[in-house]
């Protein structure tokens, strides 16, 4: 197996990438992600651990966040007395005052979920040692963290000293989440923090032992255990040190701290080399189902391996109270908050590939229906109205204002009050999981209350007039534009939700009538209500231009000043920010595929008026708003690309393509260093499969594929579940294919 298609590499460490590459190289299991922070430190690093579902409300900030929590990486090492540090220039090559590094290479391994380091150092002594680092985040047991150092004498007999730790003082970026008490253990060999939220009142507790052939000695400063151990190692002579780490919250185990000393101490029993054994051997079992092979195109299949490593590694495993937040477990971008980014573009990969994690995810929203049903009620509506923005509680916890800009002005969000159609995005979620898993026991149980009562709402939301049904001030999936009336995308949607609503409730009658019967009087799903969501389908308002024969994104949007976004190129901001926010609210810059969207959801069933073809208004709609599209969001080139290549569009869908599965990997947003952009990694996955490939369910219910694979793929393969069975697929190029037997 070619290794360099499964790497990420770095040979050339920088200042000014290192908070890039951090994010990059995050170590994760479904449980907790680890940034890739250096051992020893660094200036200006930001080292992190998230644990899925502990968040909290630190006093004077505006909404909760997910927490850092103790940092469990701490190694340092010190070569005759002076301390390794990553230093690249010196005065004096012989004699550096701090040390200077002579070779460097640092990895990821996606296949295995292995972050590895090396580094040639020579010590202002002198002495040149090579130092090997590996860590890994069992996905196995998703609660053991493992570290191995080799230490390598190449030049010299240098005296080494290894100081192994956990750091209690951690912030968010200077934000303080934890109360000052803390409960620090250093009495045995396996050191040990504790710490409890300040709002939210969840307890973490993080242990430690470091494993050395020589005799190791344990203590303590402030809120820092640390382990020691030294030796002095001959010329060519080399020792390798273990670190075992565990990590247990109180949403886990009564006792985190206990709990975690003790898995510790099943890590030690079992060796490093099981664990790792065992750890790779889990990961086998992911990409078995999750990797696409691309013939023909190795960048390409390096850079959607890294994606679809980030989306596996940031979803539960076995916890279905959580989700997967906007920027993952990578960092503290979004406060860790749980957007659509979940339900449109990470569970469909995951429905596909590991149906058990897709799953999960959507009981996460069945969980905090009472939160949804909350925010109906304080907006005066009915059913289950869905927070733009969640945490651990199901509460909406959008902020109401930015950030300060440059001026010191802060700009109001309204997201969380208008972007109404995650409710329909969670019911599209759900709708797919069970029509490709046939999972019927989930849908009765708990899917169909979901589709269900985010329709009564949707019953209340809409507003009739002049003989239709319209929506008003909403915000579609274009949030440049705010406030609006009668968004194409979230009007059309809300007649497909109210269909598939009807559909499930008419299943249910038929094969589950005794739950179809506890649904209908728990939600009052009486005959005037689906009467009504009948009467909505029929009238509700689809904004269309016959002329044009175009879906229009909404009424007025072609009144705005015209702005040709092809001409702002090069560029590495959006047009928003060019324009500012005042003038670009006013004009036909789009930030996001919006139609587009509504296109790579619905396809052919977006529909058109009579006597008009469907295929010909979606290519209308391609031309139209294709170039009005500034893609300030990283989920909108992957649905470009899903959606142009369905077109026949292949190359421009191509060029899309690689913009979004290089958005993480060449920092195209300019934003890595605040974590992953879950949504893309999600998004390419799709494009891939139902883009390019083309795989759908057809009208006999079995899977079929149409590809339209960029000219240089030979093929792709892929591994699906359907209903249960694993299915093999290899997609050919269609032209190549014709090319070689003519």
């Amino acid at each position: 197996m070619q290794d360099r298609l499964w790497e990420i590499v770095e040979l050339n460490p920088r200042a000014d990438e290192q908070l890039h590459y951090e994010t990059l190289f995050t170590i994760g299991n479904g449980y907790l992600g680890t940034r890739g922070s250096f051992e020893e430190g660094l200036p200006g690093d930001s080292p992190a651990t998230l644990v899925h579902g502990i968040y909290d409300h630190a006093p004077g900030m505006l909404v909760p966040e997910l927490v850092n929590v103790p940092n469990w990486l701490p190694v340092s090492i010190f070569i005759d007395g002076a301390p390794f540090k990553m230093v690249t220039k010196t005065t004096d090559i012989m004699r550096p005052p701090e040390g200077i590094v002579l070779g460097y290479r640092r990895a990821l391994n996606m296949r295995r979920g292995i972050l590895t380091r090396e580094v040639l150092f020579r010590a202002p002594s002198g002495s040149v040692v090579r130092l090997e680092f590996e860590r890994f985040a069992s996905l196995s047991d998703i609660h053991i963290l493992a570290q191995r150092i080799r230490i390598t004498a190449v030049d010299g007999n240098p005296h080494i000293r290894v100081e192994s730790a956990i750091d209690g003082d951690v912030t968010n970026m200077g934000v303080r989440h934890f109360l000052p008490e803390v409960n620090v253990d250093d009495r045995g060999d396996t050191i040990g923090v504790e710490v409890k939220t300040q709002q939210s009142r969840y307890i973490v507790g993080v242990g430690s032992r470091l494993i050395s052939p020589h005799r190791i000695q344990t203590g303590s400063t402030g809120n820092r255990p640390y382990t020691v151990t030294s030796f002095d190692l001959a010329q060519e002579d080399w020792v390798v040190l273990d670190k075992f780490s565990s990590i247990y919250t109180s949403r886990d185990a009564l006792q985190p701290l206990d709990t975690a000393q003790a898995k510790i101490s099943e890590a030690v029993a079992a060796g490093y080399e099981t664990l790792r054994e065992r750890h790779e051997g889990e990961w086998a079992t992911y990409w078995e189902t999750a990797d696409i092979q691309i013939d023909g195109d190795d960048e390409a299949q390096r850079a959607l391996r890294f994606t679809t490593y980030h989306v596996l590694i940031a979803a539960p495993r076995t916890d279905e109270r959580v989700s997967i937040g906007a920027k993952t477990l990578s960092g503290m971008g979004y406060k860790g908050h749980v957007f659509w980014d979940t339900e449109l573009f990470c569970v469909p990969p995951l429905i596909l590939a590991q149906p058990k994690l897709a799953r999960n995810l959507l009981m996460y929203r069945y969980h905090n229906l009472p939160g949804a049903r909350n925010k109906a009620r304080a907006n005066g509506y009915e059913g289950a109205m869905f927070p733009w923005e969640s945490t651990d509680t199901g509460e909406e916890t959008t902020p109401q204002w930015s950030d300060p800009q440059p001026d010191g002005s802060r700009i109001r969000i309204w997201t969380g009050e208008r972007e109404q159609h995650i409710s329909t995005d969670i019911t599209y979620a759900i709708d797919k999981y069970w029509r490709w898993t046939g999972d019927d026991e989930f849908l009765i149980k708990y899917g169909a209350e979901m589709i269900l009562d985010t329709a009564v709402f949707w019953g209340s939301r809409v507003e009739h007039k002049d003989g239709r049904y319209e929506l008003s001030q909403q915000i579609g999936p274009d949030e440049y534009h705010e406030n609006i009336d009668n968004s194409v995308f979230v009007n059309r949607m809300v007649v497909w939700h109210l269909r598939t609503a009807l559909s499930v409730l008419a299943w249910l009658m038929g094969s589950a009538p005794a739950d179809a019967e506890r649904l209908i009087g728990a939600l009052n799903l009486t005959p005037e209500r689906l009467a009504k969501w009948n009467d909505i389908i029929a009238k509700m308002y689809i904004p269309f231009d016959h002329e044009q024969g175009i879906h229009v994104q909404f009424p007025g949007f072609f009144d705005m000043e015209y702005i040709p976004v092809p001409h702002y190129e090069p560029r590495t901001t959006s047009v928003q920010a060019i324009l500012g926010h005042a003038r670009s609210i006013q004009t036909q810059v789009i930030k996001q595929a919006d139609v587009v969207m509504l296109m790579a959801l619905l396809g052919e069933n977006v529909g058109a008026p009579d006597g008009l073809d469907v295929r010909q208004v979606m290519l209308n709609n391609w031309n139209t708003y294709y170039p009005r599209t500034d893609h300030g969001s990283s989920l909108s080139p992957a649905m470009h690309a899903w959606v142009g290549a369905r077109l026949g569009l292949t190359e421009v869908a191509y060029d899309m393509f690689d913009h979004a599965v290089h958005i993480d990997l060449n920092d195209n947003k300019g934003n890595v260093r605040d974590g992953i952009h879950a949504a893309a990694c999600g998004g390419v996955w799709q494009a891939v499969i139902f883009g390019f490939c083309g795989l759908s369910i057809d009208e006999a219910g079995d899977l079929q594929v149409d590809p339209h694979l960029p000219e240089h793929w030979r093929s792709v393969t892929f591994n699906v579940y359907y209903r249960g069975e694993q299915r093999t697929f290899t997609v050919k190029n269609p032209a190549l294919v014709s090319s070689a037997t003519r």
